[in-house]
């Protein structure tokens, strides 16, 4: 029986777990949706010594800025049978590309998350076994422009030329499941169709029949320090490697498509 250890059972990886045990693995991990406690380092071993296959999601301590697996589980993790290893890193370690397209060759480490692209860098470095799954913003149901329409909590920011990326949490999952066969190294899983959050709100509006929050400029939106940083860079993450190398296809390429099935399936 095929044996994923996961670090870090929150959102997006516990998608993966459910596809995954409904396909017969077993699928163990730290996190809220976890089974087991972070820091019992020995049951925490004796997983990983089971384990065929290995995915970190835990983002580096923002006290610290150190990547809490890493600096507790490295020697364990280069010495684990396990024959695949992954880490969920961000496109944030590209920082500010002024909108234009960036891709696993574009320089990192020109942002603001430097924390991120010193793990991404250590955990490529690892081992031969290890993929890096770089993800822009996440949404899927419970966590969408949806929901902030709904709890009216949605802006619209006068920003003209500023664009994002994005990725459906269940994409997540297959580019996980399409990366355990394909070759080690960086891969992007962002959709097909970057553009502003505006264009995201707007249609979500619509599937709603809800009406268009006011148009404000950054300083008027009273933002917080991590929104903020968040509008601070401006980029189109481009997805080609993980369609040619692993066979992954977006199920849902475009945010009008990702919203709609939410709202479909009543999230």
């Amino acid at each position: 029986m095929s044996h994923l250890f996961i670090f870090g059972m929150g959102y997006s990886a516990s998608y993966l777990a459910t596809r995954l045990r409904a396909q017969g693995w077993q699928v163990r991990g730290t996190g809220r949706s976890g089974d087991m406690d972070f820091a019992d380092s020995a049951s925490v071993h004796a997983a990983l010594a089971d384990a065929t296959h290995i995915l970190s999601s835990v983002p580096p301590d923002r006290s610290t800025g150190l990547d809490p697996v890493l600096t507790q589980y490295i020697d364990i993790l280069r010495a684990s049978p396990a024959r695949w290893i992954g880490y969920l890193s961000s496109t944030g370690v590209y920082g500010d590309a002024g909108g234009a397209w960036v891709d696993e060759t574009s320089i990192v480490g020109t942002g603001r998350r430097n924390a991120r692209t010193e793990a991404d860098l250590v955990w490529q470095a690892l081992d031969t076994r290890v993929r890096v799954l770089r993800l822009p913003g996440i949404y899927g149901p419970g966590r969408s422009a949806l929901d902030r329409v709904r709890d009216r909590s949605a802006k619209r920011i006068a920003m003209p030329g500023q664009v994002f990326s994005r990725v459906h949490v269940e994409d997540i999952a297959g580019g996980v499941i399409a990366a355990f066969d394909g070759p080690a190294g960086v891969y992007n899983l962002a959709d097909d169709l970057p553009c502003s959050q505006n264009r995201v709100i707007e249609a979500a509006c619509r599937l709603l029949g809800a009406p268009l929050p006011a148009l404000q400029t950054l300083e008027e939106a009273n933002l917080s320090p991590m929104a903020l940083g968040f509008y601070a860079e401006n980029r189109r993450v481009a997805n080609g490697k993980a369609k040619r190398l692993l066979g992954w296809q977006p199920a849902y390429p475009d945010y009008e498509a990702g919203l709609a099935a939410i709202l479909r399936g009543g999230g």
